[in-house]
């Protein structure tokens, strides 16, 4: 099965704040690990025994975003969208960030290899 882990990827463009964007990424952390534990189970237990591995990156665009999201889809990755609810900094609806997995390391890398680290 290999690495099992979890990747986040966060719009840049919204002007989220630091505090902001960690909320976010934890939504699309807790979104994520709970599809997958109902999923495949098989990489929600490895990916919890092995230290629950988490990579957070950046897009500068919904639109890019999107791309990635399509990527994700046609690979068969399991994924999560997080829609803010518009309490604070950003309108409500907003798409601030997807997560990726838990889901083997090797096929995610298809989809992220390319983006940079928040």
């Amino acid at each position: 099965m290999g690495t099992i882990k979890q990747v986040i990827v966060v719009r840049k463009d919204l002007g989220m704040g630091t505090g902001k964007i960690a909320a976010q990424v934890g939504h699309a952390c807790v979104l994520g690990a709970e599809h997958v534990r109902k999923s495949h189970k098989e990489w929600y237990d490895a990916w919890q025994e092995s230290g629950q591995e988490k990579v957070v990156l950046k897009v500068s665009s919904l639109s890019e975003l999107e791309n990635v999201k399509k990527h994700v889809i046609t690979l068969g990755l399991p994924w999560s969208e997080v829609t803010d609810a518009g309490h604070t900094q950003i309108a409500p609806g907003t798409v601030t960030c997807i997560s990726i997995g838990p889901a083997p390391e090797d096929t995610i890398d298809k989809v992220t290899q390319s983006l940079k680290l928040l």
